[in-house]
Parts: structure tokens; C-alpha cells; sequence
């Protein structure tokens, strides 16, 4: 599939009688891909002519949602709901539903919820703007549902959340047939995107002045399958190396069936591609794993693990972890507890197993009862709890390297301290000493750990002493002020929204 940019059309429907622009509000549900996918309907809603709303109420709320749990369901209904009684009073208010859910339900949100104006699936982003336009001028609600992928959702143009960090999706869709998960029959067969267009969009985004890019897929360390390449992945994480300017480069997130030496050996030999992995686990007893068409067992997936920390010994591994899969016995949860011990994670996102429609687990004999699923969960958590902390522990007095962050500490207001994540991706809760210069989100500073709880660290300053480096992305962080002040930026003011692919790197 060629990538050239997408052009979104002005449209009537952004503006109000009196001339003005209507508002918008884009709610992402879900995992980093739907957070992605918002940015695009950010930007294509920017590019038709609408505006952020900017914390007031605004004239078009769009909902991103996801499929792969039951609450996603719940959470839906429930901001529909709240939406309805705001819609009544709000002449000309519109609802937009979009993602892995509308693509699933279709019909089923028009009939729950008929308020809602708008429902488009994963495969058509970008025609958000002309189904709001239609359902204005038609006076009815529009359902466009595509059954495959029309254009890649990185040639429509992009609003950005941070300056500082961006995302980069390398495929969309899936090849797998996890008995639990939805996401294929929702998103499709993998596609690809050509490595020099990958490599075209990091750019861009290093040119606007982000210096930290996470690349995104369902199974992101199967890259290159559908051109036969089969260590496409790990020579795209080289090439990111040479990009001048990008100093982090993650990913997200891989499969352990397809995770092989190359990429090992690339991660630990390109000096921007950071020392984190986050490696699905899904379940420690191999009965569950061949259940749910995990075709890896607990062996294979700690020997990924000793692998690459004999190349990486301070990588930080995440995972994802499944309590209650139909079928788990107390022996297979104990499995799971025993290859969480032995994995020594540095977190773990943990999920109780909830019934999907439409996937093969759904209507599995031996559904877990609730009250046990809830019973395993909390130890499993008690465990990680236990493990993430020790692992923390082992990181004071140690000196980190800290990407300054907005908005990820809660009580920086109270505690007068700044956030960010360290190289291996901890959160980072640091003070800025008197008469030390304020970082800029985007910028690095150095610090020792001082402290450590399960879900983050704390660097104290022990002295008046806080290297603060400034960079490119905090410029681009006080450039993106400036613009919101209104205020001439020094050296020209550049806009977050990127309208579809770049063609040509300035110089």
C-alpha cells in the first residue's frame, strides 16, 4: 500500500452560524495504538476546520473506544450516558463513536445510544470530518463501517499530544489467533509500512522537535512479514540509530513467538534504542498458553528474558498478565506466580479475563468464577507489588538520566517536584533545588535516586546541584506557549498538527 498524504477538505459543518469555529473533543479509550489513532482524528478534525475545545464544553465530543475488555463496553455507555443530558441543552452538539468497539458493535451503539450522530470504524479515520458534515446537513445519525483498511492512518494529518515525544505505528492489524483477543477480526490481517516511510515520519518528528519516539504494532517485532523480510524489525531499529537528533527509541509491543536474536542484538548495540522491553506474558502455565494459541511456552519466554539481560543487564521488562482464563486450575495460576517470581518485572499490567463476544475463549467450557478470578488477581498483584518495589530498591543511589514530562506526577503541585521517565522508562518524581533554572518539558536532567516505592522513583536533591540539559523538544516545548498565547515564538513558531506525510526533510 503506497503512502502519499491524505488532504482533509475544509468543511461547513466547522463552523457555527455566526462564523466561529466549532469546538471538539477527542476521548481515547484504550491502548497506545487507539492513543495514536486519536491524534489522528485530532488532526483530521484541525485540518477540516474545527478546534480543540480547550477544557469548555465543546460542539463535538469524539469517543475512541476499544474492544479487548468489558469495562471498554461499560466506560462507552457510560460517557454516552453523561453525553446525553449535555447534548440537550447544547444546540447543535455532536457525538462522534469511533475504534476497535464501533467496528465491533456497528448498529448495536446506534440502537443503545440513538443520540449518538457519528459511528466509523478502525479502518476510516479520516472520513470523521465528511460523516459529521453529512449528519448535519442530513439531519440523521451516519454509520461507515470499512471491512479493510482504506489508507494508513499515517498519511492523515496528525494533532499531537506531547512536543517532546511522538508515536510511530510500523504496521497495523494482526496475523495471530489468540483465542482471547478481538483485535484481528477488528483491525485486520498485518499491513506494513515501508521502512523508508517509517524512517520519513521519525524524521519529521525529530525535525519538530521531539527526541523520543515509541514505534507501534499489534505484534511490532513481526514487522517485515508481509514484504518476507524477517529481520525487517531489527534493521529498522538500527536505522533509527543513525536518525541525528532522536536520543530514545521504544517499542510496543512484541510477541514472544517471533522475538529472535537480531533484535536482541540491535537493541543492545544501537545506543538510542532504550534499555526497556515490554514482553506480553499473558500466562505462566503452558496448558493456558496452548488454550489460548499462545504458541510460546514458559521456558521459551524466561529464556527471552535471560537473553536480554545477559546483553541489557539493567533493561526494565513489563508485561501484560491474564488471571482467570477459562480453564485455570490453582496449579496453572500457580505457574503463572512462579514465572512472575523468576521474571522479576519491573510492572505488569494485570487484567482479570472477562468474556468477549466473538472470540473462541468466549464460549470455552470451565468459565473461572468471578470470585476466585478476583481472589488470584489480588495476590498476583500483591506479588508484583512486592517485586516492583525490590526492583526500585535496587535503583537507589543510582544516577538516571530523566526526560523531563508534563502532567504525569499528581502531587508535583504539593511535593514541588517535577516528573519524567528515566531511560528504562521509570517514572521519576525529582525536586528542583533553590536557584537551579526550572526544566522545560522535553528537557534532560541528571539526578540521584533518592527513594523508591512499586511505581516510582524519587531523586531528592541532596545538594544545590541538578544538571539540567536543555534540548530541542523543550524549544519546541516553549515554542508550542507561545502559539497557545498566541505569542511570536523566537526563530518562527511550529505547529504540532502535521498534515499527512512529510515530502521533503528541512534542512
Amino acid at each position: 500500500m503506497s503512502e502519499t498524504a491524505t488532504p482533509i477538505a475544509p468543511s461547513p459543518a466547522a463552523r457555527r452560524p455566526d462564523g466561529s469555529p466549532r469546538s471538539y473533543e477527542v476521548r481515547t479509550l484504550g491502548c497506545q495504538m487507539n492513543v495514536h489513532d486519536s491524534e489522528r482524528m485530532s488532526g483530521s478534525l484541525r485540518a477540516a476546520g474545527y478546534v480543540e475545545a480547550d477544557g469548555l464544553e465543546p460542539d463535538v465530543v469524539v469517543i475512541n473506544t476499544c474492544a479487548v475488555r468489558e469495562n471498554a463496553d461499560n466506560r462507552l455507555y457510560g460517557n454516552l450516558g453523561q453525553l446525553a443530558a449535555i447534548k440537550r441543552e447544547h444546540e447543535g452538539m455532536q457525538i462522534a463513536v469511533g475504534g476497535c468497539l464501533a467496528q465491533k458493535d456497528r448498529g448495536t451503539i446506534l440502537e443503545k445510544a440513538p443520540w449518538v450522530d457519528v459511528v466509523f470504524g478502525t479502518h476510516n479515520m479520516g472520513a470523521l470530518p465528511s460523516l459529521l458534515e453529512r449528519a448535519r446537513h442530513n439531519d440523521e445519525a451516519q454509520l461507515e463501517i470499512l471491512e479493510s483498511l482504506d489508507v494508513f492512518p499515517s498519511t492523515l494529518p496528525t494533532k499531537r499530544d506531547s512536543t517532546y515525544s511522538g508515536w510511530v505505528s510500523i504496521s497495523v492489524g494482526c496475523n495471530n489467533t489468540c483465542t482471547f483477543c478481538i483485535v484481528p477480526s477488528l483491525r485486520g490481517k498485518e499491513k506494513d509500512r515501508r521502512p523508508g516511510d517509517v524512517l520519513g515520519e521519525m524524521r519529521a518528528l525529530v525535525d519538530d522537535g521531539a527526541i523520543e519516539v515509541t514505534l507501534l504494532g499489534q505484534n511490532v517485532n513481526s514487522y517485515g512479514v508481509e514484504f518476507g523480510d524477517r529481520r525487517a524489525f531489527s534493521k529498522l531499529l538500527r536505522a533509527a540509530g543513525q536518525i541525528e537528533g532522536l536520543e530514545r527509541v521504544r517499542f510496543t509491543s512484541p510477541h514472544p513467538a517471533a522475538f529472535t536474536q537480531d533484535v536482541i542484538d540491535a537493541m543492545a548495540e544501537t545506543p538510542n534504542v532504550m534499555p526497556q522491553l515490554h514482553m506480553p506474558l499473558q500466562s505462566g502455565s503452558d496448558r493456558i498458553l496452548k488454550a489460548m494459541r499462545r504458541s510460546y511456552r514458559s521456558t521459551k519466554f524466561l529464556g527471552i528474558l535471560d537473553k536480554v539481560r545477559e546483553q541489557m543487564p539493567h533493561a526494565a521488562i513489563t508485561t501484560d498478565i491474564i488471571v482467570g482464563f477459562p480453564g485455570e486450575t490453582e496449579e496453572d495460576f500457580a505457574e503463572t506466580m512462579r514465572v512472575v517470581e523468576a521474571s522479576r518485572f519491573a510492572s505488569a499490567f494485570t487484567f482479570q479475563y472477562s468474556i468477549r463476544p466473538g472470540t473462541p475463549a468466549a464460549t470455552m467450557p470451565d468459565q473461572v468464577p468471578k470470585a476466585v478470578v478476583q481472589e488470584r488477581y489480588e495476590r498476583l498483584m500483591a506479588l508484583q507489588d512486592r517485586i516492583s518495589r525490590e526492583e526500585n530498591e535496587k535503583l537507589v543511589g543510582s544516577v538516571q538520566r530523566i526526560l523531563v514530562s508534563a502532567g504525569e506526577g499528581k502531587k508535583n503541585g504539593e511535593t514541588h517536584r517535577m516528573s519524567g521517565r528515566a531511560e528504562d522508562n521509570r517514572l521519576v518524581h525529582f525536586s528542583v533545588p533553590t536557584g537551579v533554572e526550572r526544566p522545560r518539558p522535553g528537557d534532560v536532567v541528571t539526578a540521584e535516586i533518592t527513594a523508591a516505592a512499586s511505581f516510582h522513583l524519587v531523586a531528592d536533591a541532596r545538594s544545590s546541584h541538578l544538571d539540567v540539559r536543555r534540548t530541542t523538544a523543550g524549544d519546541a516545548w516553549d515554542r508550542s506557549l507561545a502559539e497557545s498565547c498566541s505569542v511570536p515564538a523566537p526563530g518562527g513558531a511550529q505547529s504540532r498538527v502535521s498534515l499527512g506525510l512529510p515530502t521533503l526533510r528541512r534542512a
